[in-house]
C-alpha cells in the first residue's frame, strides 16, 4: 500500500476516480465517476500507462501482486506501512494491486485481498523493483 500509495492520501495514487485510460482493469467498471472504457482482457507492457508520483507502474490493475505478508487482521492503532502478522497464522498471503479482470472498486490503494499461498492464475504475478544508483 506504502508503495502503490506514493505519498498520496487519495483512493488511487491518481485521485479519488480511475479510467481504463490510467490503469488496465475491466474498463466496463471504472470508480468515482469517470468515464467507461475498454474491458482488454489481457495484460500490458510495463509502462503502458503513467507511473505513480514515485515512478512505480502497474499499481494499480495489469496484473494482482502476492505480497510478502501473511493474511491477518491489522492492528486497531493507526499505522504506517503495515505488513500483517510476522507469523503464519494460516496459509493465506496477501494479493494487492487487482488485474485486468477486475473493476477498479478492486483496484484502491488501500485494497488487499488473500489466497492459499502457491496459487496460480493468469493474472497474478509479483513486483521487483530495483534502485538505479548514481555512479
Amino acid at each position: 500500500e506504502y508503495a502503490c500509495r506514493a505519498g498520496t492520501t487519495t483512493v488511487f495514487a491518481f485521485g479519488n476516480k480511475l479510467s481504463s485510460k490510467q490503469a488496465n482493469f475491466n474498463g466496463t467498471r471504472p470508480y468515482g465517476g469517470a468515464a467507461v472504457g475498454p474491458r482488454l482482457e489481457q495484460t500490458t507492457s510495463v509502462g503502458s500507462y503513467a507511473g505513480n508520483p514515485w515512478g512505480f507502474f502497474d499499481m494499480h490493475g495489469n496484473v494482482s501482486e502476492w505480497c510478502a505478508d501473511w493474511e491477518g487482521k491489522y492492528p486497531t492503532a493507526s499505522l504506517t506501512d503495515p505488513t500483517g502478522p510476522a507469523s503464519r497464522s494460516r496459509s493465506h498471503k496477501v494479493i494487492r494491486g487487482a488485474s485486468f479482470v477486475r473493476g477498479a472498486e478492486e483496484l484502491r490503494s488501500a485494497k488487499r485481498s488473500h489466497d492459499l499461498l502457491g496459487k496460480r492464475y493468469g493474472s497474478l504475478g509479483f513486483r521487483l523493483s530495483l534502485r538505479q544508483v548514481a555512479k
